[in-house]
């Protein structure tokens, strides 16, 4: 049985960023915050979800959850470690935002466990930072990182974003610069996708802002695989660099179809086996339904074979060691050589992927036109 990860939303953030589409709320004051706490807690204590295997990974995303004081993230971890079996060596990760922690913070987050810690950094360029609406300059990251150290963190990961509007290849090459000679353990580093719905995604539509350029970014990940490769760091998953030993083994968890159980408003679980359930997106609705003792849940799903094969292919693609074929027939009775002859052929003769007798792969070209190989299996 594959060991669990479990996923904890805290959704708020002192200004929401122009690009987002996640369920945050603006920080207002504690009593909110608490309140939320108290019904998180809530929501995980009198959950009538089983655990059947051991927790190795636990994950705090948001939203900021470095707005949370220690106290109120001991209550909640109390409330977790009651509920579920944890492994000896869980990978405890902390999503915090630069300019949003002191060093004494930091040490009581460490003094509890947290032994990951995952920051947005996202661009070193104050302007493109005022157009994000980040809420923190460049010397933010840079203070956080030092603090982080100082805390004795051994295992940092921080975001940066490629093709962001006005953002040159030069500019790109800067920010990867500065990253590496910062030296962390782990580099999440993502081209800029336009959402629905966002401030930036009007501000494109109205020609407030340029549209991304498609060269441009591909360019661009050309250039961060060739540098951040060139530092040492395996190019483990499309958008994830990691020196070794220090890759994400929760993020691990999404791309292999492990189990994951979330809590917290619009946090999302998976059995491993073929439910899926969400919680509540809207902060205030999920408060209400836990205070008024309803489930947060409103949406479940069991899977068909073939969504779970199509999701199980094109999930595990995103990884670069590939999909291991001897894994998908084991555990879906078929040979996706066979099921996609034609399919698989036209992909390589377009030099998208590679396969041998165990694994499919994408290629360089492949990762960079990723969602045109993952629609070939949805």
């Amino acid at each position: 049985m594959n060991k669990a990860g479990i996923y904890i939303h805290i959704p708020f953030c002192k200004s929401r960023c122009s690009y987002c589409d996640f369920a945050t709320d603006v920080y207002r004051n504690n009593n909110a915050v608490e309140r939320y706490v108290d019904t998180l807690i809530s929501d995980i204590t009198n959950c009538e979800l089983r655990i059947t295997h051991c927790v190795e990974t636990l994950y705090f995303g948001g939203g900021t959850p470095s707005l949370l004081t220690a106290k109120q993230l001991e209550k909640i971890l109390v409330a977790i470690y009651e509920k579920f079996e944890f492994d000896k060596k869980t990978e405890f990760t902390l999503e915090m935002n630069p300019g949003a922690v002191s060093l004494e913070k930091l040490r009581d987050f460490k003094s509890l466990g947290v032994n990951r810690a995952s920051f947005g950094v996202q661009t070193f360029d104050d302007r493109s930072l005022k157009l994000l609406a980040r809420g923190h300059d460049a010397n933010d990251a840079r203070n956080t990182f030092e603090l982080l150290r100082q805390a004795k963190f051994e295992n940092i990961s921080f975001d940066l974003i490629g093709g962001l509007p006005n953002q040159n290849l030069k500019d790109w090459e800067k920010n990867l610069d500065e990253a590496l000679h910062m030296n962390p353990e782990h580099l999440s580093l993502y081209l800029l996708e336009i959402t629905e719905g966002t401030p930036l995604a009007e501000q494109i539509r109205t020609n407030r802002q340029p549209q991304p350029d498609e060269d441009l970014a591909g360019e661009m990940y050309q250039l961060m695989t060739q540098k951040v490769a060139a530092k040492g760091f395996e190019h483990y998953e499309i958008s994830s660099f990691a020196k070794n030993g220090f890759e994400s083994k929760h993020n691990n968890k999404y791309w292999l179809c492990e189990p994951v159980y979330g809590f917290g408003v619009s946090a999302h679980s998976f059995d491993g086996k073929a439910t899926r359930w969400s919680n509540e997106r809207d902060t205030n609705k999920y408060v209400s339904l836990i205070e008024n003792r309803k489930s947060p849940i409103v949406e479940t799903e069991n899977l068909t074979e073939k969504q779970l094969s199509s999701e199980f292919t094109f999930l595990n693609l995103r990884l670069t060691k590939g999909l291991d074929l001897k894994k998908y027939k084991q555990r879906f009775g078929s040979d996706l050589l066979d099921e996609f002859a034609d399919k698989l052929d036209d992909l390589k003769k377009s030099e998208l992927i590679e396969f041998d007798q165990n694994f499919i792969y994408l290629t360089e070209k492949g990762k960079i036109f990723s969602n045109e190989v993952f629609e070939v299996f949805i």
